[in-house]
């Protein structure tokens, strides 16, 4: 079984994305992970608990990379979230589809701004379809989730 965690670290590696961006994307990952297993009420252990509190209440806001953008990147992650919401109310609604899927994907257009921010828009366009391929999550093991 593969490691999302480390397989998103090795990839933003290969993005050539700085450390304190790479930190703040992998941090902002395992939050997103861990807030909905507690949405959906799967079990979060409690070494979890702690470490989501301790990235989203110390570690992330003190970031450097995010001090440095945070303007660019808080409408962005403001976003993402909405679109999770969206999504996740469709699915408990039985409304899930190929709409609801995609909004599931918004982490990877912070990815993208990341990049934008950190490299410019030259490596952003060259990258930009890589980083949305990196999103795991099949589609037809997703309808399968919702009947």
């Amino acid at each position: 079984m593969t490691d999302p965690a480390r397989d998103l670290a090795i990839h933003f590696q290969q993005l050539e994305l700085p450390p304190d961006a790479a930190t703040w994307l992998l941090d902002l990952w395992h939050a997103i992970q861990t807030f909905d297993d507690i949405a959906d009420g799967d079990p979060v252990s409690r070494q979890d608990l702690d470490l989501l509190i301790w990235k989203t209440l110390v570690a992330m806001p003190v970031n450097p990379f995010f001090r440095a953008n945070v303007s660019d990147l808080q409408p962005v992650v403001a976003a993402a979230f909405l679109k999770w919401k969206a999504s996740d109310d469709a699915e408990r609604n039985g409304r899930a589809d190929a709409r609801s899927y995609v909004w599931r994907a918004a982490y990877y257009d912070l990815v993208l701004l990341v990049i934008l921010l950190t490299q410019g828009p030259v490596k952003a366009l060259e990258k930009a379809e890589s980083v949305m391929r990196l999103y795991g999550e099949d589609y037809a093991k997703y309808r399968e989730e919702f009947p």
